[in-house]
């Protein structure tokens, strides 16, 4: 007896050491293993298949009457991979993800599953390692080594990296970039990618690996190895070195972790290495993580390099960051209080702190407490959430999400930024300039884009609106993580004071993880009237910003004035010149594959990339029903208000399109005598087509304009897996502007 309780002590002791170094072994990042780029494994697009897209494209031009000397090529300059961490984590099986994304699906999957023209890779510089460096690098080689074509490539892929600068206050927020190459060399590239310094890069280097609680991947034991994995992702980043502040930029190594902590340090740096890349604003006002009342005037002063930002991003997966609107969600605010003084609701919006207040009173009155007590204490939360920026959601304990219903929002934006933050939208930052030398006043010279998004290695996802889970930013939550992940406070009737460090210390808790899931949609694309399809030929395009965006539908769009000045363009006159608009539907879409790309990808490799759908363009087109004309006439005097500035629309032109596209000329007659700039843009509208999560949180809305209830599209089982919260809506081109400075200079 006494022996076999020595062996069963034994035993125990065995298994708990053996338990124990288990436990070790995760936690120092045994277990963890590096992923790669992968393996690229689709063949050449055919060449018949873009001889005949060259061959339609010039024929629809000798239709308007348009020059078939330069052709439409479509792309996306903003995908991240697995290499991003917030792409790495939302493959993670407790938010539904599918597992690792790698660089080279992105490659098979723009080139087969949307066919692209061109595209890049921007994974986030802020986890970059220079292992992680070279083999994007080589990946993209290799992605390019697949068309033979000479001069005529199938697709043209492009390096790049996203700097994701995130600021807790407006007036250090500079958000996000993208930097885009235009070479493959080592000499063409940056030694390595540059990250932002603020939150992101702190958190990472003082929590490491461990930003990735272990407990998580023993709750979830048989999915283990991926939250290993992620573990070490992170640790990696953390473990590469600073680079020396003191050390000349080109007498660094390749193999240090360098920061800029604003976007002239970042231009400063690239131009260092004698680079002329693309640095493209994205998101801008996309309030997720940029801060309550920031504007985007700051980035006009001269040390922040505003002549390098030659295109602006204008949509996204994320949503539209077009549009200005007067509304403010917060009136004026003291650091040191962290209280700020909350706007009143009008008819188009809803202040997130007033309906903080307006939450906290009703649990008031429903404690008994009376009307004087509860209103007094509506108004101190108004005070404190209006100070707490994104995380003012937190300040409300244990609220549901649906008793938010639309505050914070954009009520009559297309497709928006979730939590819109007007001042940094695109049209403020067209209508804005910098009179710091009042001779010379300074303004933004944009060409627009449009672009994905993606984090699931997926360009272009926008020709098919399907599969919400695949195609946009939307997760799943796997039952019983929900709570978890979105972890709620004790329900009160008094306010959370929340300080700085305890809203750092959450990361991506501090922000309203779960409200945004009714904001994805499949992103858009950029558009460049190329010369050719060679390497040089469309980064030259873009460099002229001969671009337009679309909301992901490939509309043909020209704008150009009569006498040959091209979108984004300058040009000055003393009369108006007579502008000409002109578009195109983008092709009706076949359901399932073309039988070509199926060959070229394989059968399998189709299912598990494209889902058994991909751009199959049929014969006939979508109409366009009408063009809307932008006229933005940018400040003569510093301090000028911008809301009489910004005409949207300024003109309407309804089309007749019998399926052959539309056309329209127009002038300004208001141009000559003004004596002042116009900057003019034009939107090419086309009739309603369904698309994933057009209708954002699905209001009710009462007589008043106010939104009672919501019908959230969720990121758990309460919304359907195979519900894709579809909405119509008119997708749309936007042209880059035409600037019309006048001759008397103002």
């Amino acid at each position: 007896m006494t022996s076999r309780k020595q062996f069963a002590t034994c035993l125990a002791a065995v298994f708990f050491s053996l338990t124990g170094l288990y436990i070790y072994a995760a936690y120092d990042d045994w277990l963890g293993q590096s992923r790669g780029a992968g393996e690229i494994t689709g063949a050449e697009r055919d060449d018949v298949l873009v001889a005949a897209r060259e061959a339609e494209l010039a024929a629809i031009a000798a239709g308007l009457n348009e020059s078939s000397e330069k052709q439409i090529l479509f792309g996306d300059l903003h995908v991240h991979t697995t290499f991003s961490t917030d792409a790495f984590l939302w493959s993670l099986p407790i938010y539904g993800g599918e597992g690792a994304h790698p660089l080279a699906d992105a490659c098979d999957y723009a080139r087969h599953c949307s066919a692209l023209d061109f595209w890049a890779i921007t994974d986030h510089a802020e986890v970059a390692t220079p292992k992680r460096w070279e083999q994007t690098k080589q990946s993209i080689r290799a992605c390019n080594a697949v068309s033979n074509n000479g001069d005529n490539p199938d697709m043209v892929s492009f390096v790049g990296f996203e700097w994701t600068q995130v600021g807790q206050l407006p007036d250090e927020h500079y958000g996000h970039k993208n930097v885009i190459f235009k070479g493959l060399d080592d000499s063409k590239l940056a030694k390595r990618p540059i990250a932002s310094g603020g939150i992101t890069v702190q958190a990472l280097r003082t929590n490491g690996k461990d930003l990735i609680p272990l407990p998580l991947a023993f709750g979830d034991f048989p999915n283990r190895q991926n939250y290993f994995d992620v573990r070490r992702f992170l640790q990696e980043a953390a473990d590469v070195d600073l680079c020396d502040a003191d050390t000349p930029i080109n007498d660094l190594p390749a193999s240090c972790f360098e920061i800029a902590e604003t976007p002239g340090a970042l231009i400063d740096s690239l131009e260092a290495q004698n680079l002329d890349p693309l640095v493209i604003p994205h998101g801008t006002s996309w309030g997720f993580y940029t801060p309550t009342g920031v504007t985007f005037d700051k980035h006009l002063k001269a040390e922040n390099r505003p002549e390098k930002m030659e295109l602006v991003e204008i949509m996204s997966g994320h949503g539209n960051s077009e549009e200005y609107r007067s509304f403010k969600s917060i009136l004026d605010y003291d650091i040191d209080t962290m209280l700020g003084v909350c706007p009143q609701p009008g008819a188009d919006y809803l202040p997130v702190c007033w309906r903080a207040g307006e939450i906290i009173k009703s649990r008031c009155l429903a404690d008994g407490d009376g009307e004087v007590e509860c209103e007094a204490r509506a108004a101190k939360t108004r005070r404190m959430t209006a100070g707490r920026s994104v995380a003012a959601h937190l300040s409300i304990p244990g609220t549901a999400i649906e008793e938010w219903l639309d505050a914070g929002q954009c009520r009559d934006c297309f497709l928006p930024s979730f939590g819109h933050r007007p001042g940094n939208s695109v049209q403020y930052a067209l209508a804005i300039r910098n009179f710091d030398d009042p001779e010379n006043p300074t303004r933004l010279n944009w060409g627009i884009i449009a672009s994905s998004d993606n984090h699931r290695a997926r360009p272009g996802t926008g020709y098919k609106n399907i599969d919400r889970l695949r195609t946009t930013e939307a997760v799943r939550v796997r039952e019983g993580w929900v709570d978890r992940i979105y972890p709620k406070d004790e329900k009160s009737s008094e306010p959370l004071n929340l300080d700085m460090n305890e809203m750092m210390n959450r990361g991506f808790g501090a922000t309203e993880l779960e409200r945004q899931a009714s904001f994805w949609t499949t992103g858009g694309l950029a558009a460049v009237h190329s010369k050719g399809r060679a390497r040089e030929e469309v980064f030259a395009a873009i460099k002229r910003r001969e671009t337009y965006g679309t909301s992901g539908a490939r509309i043909l769009l020209w704008f150009n004035t009569k006498d040959g000045v091209p979108m984004g363009s300058t040009t000055k006159q003393a009369q108006s010149p007579v502008f000409e608009v002109k578009a195109v539907g983008a092709h009706k879409q076949k359901p399932g594959c073309a039988d070509e790309t199926v060959d070229a990808l394989g059968a399998d490799r189709i299912q598990k990339l494209c889902a058994n759908e991909c751009f199959n363009p049929a014969n006939e087109r979508m109409k366009i029903t009408r063009f809307e004309i932008v006229r933005i006439r940018p400040q003569i005097t510093a301090g000028e208000s911008v809301d009489n500035l910004i005409e949207d629309p300024w003109k309407t032109i309804a089309c007749n399109d019998i399926g052959n596209g539309c056309s329209a000329t127009f002038t300004d007659p208001e141009f000559a005598g003004s004596d002042r700039m116009a900057t003019y843009y034009a939107r090419a509208i086309q009739e309603p087509s369904l698309k994933i999560n057009a209708d954002n949180l699905r209001c009710t809305y009462d007589e008043k304009g106010n939104c009672t209830k919501v019908d959230i599209c969720y990121g758990d089982a309460r919304t359907e897996a195979d519900d894709d919260c579809l909405g119509e809506i008119e997708e749309r081109a936007w042209s880059s502007p035409i600037y019309v400075e006048h001759v008397n200079g103002k």
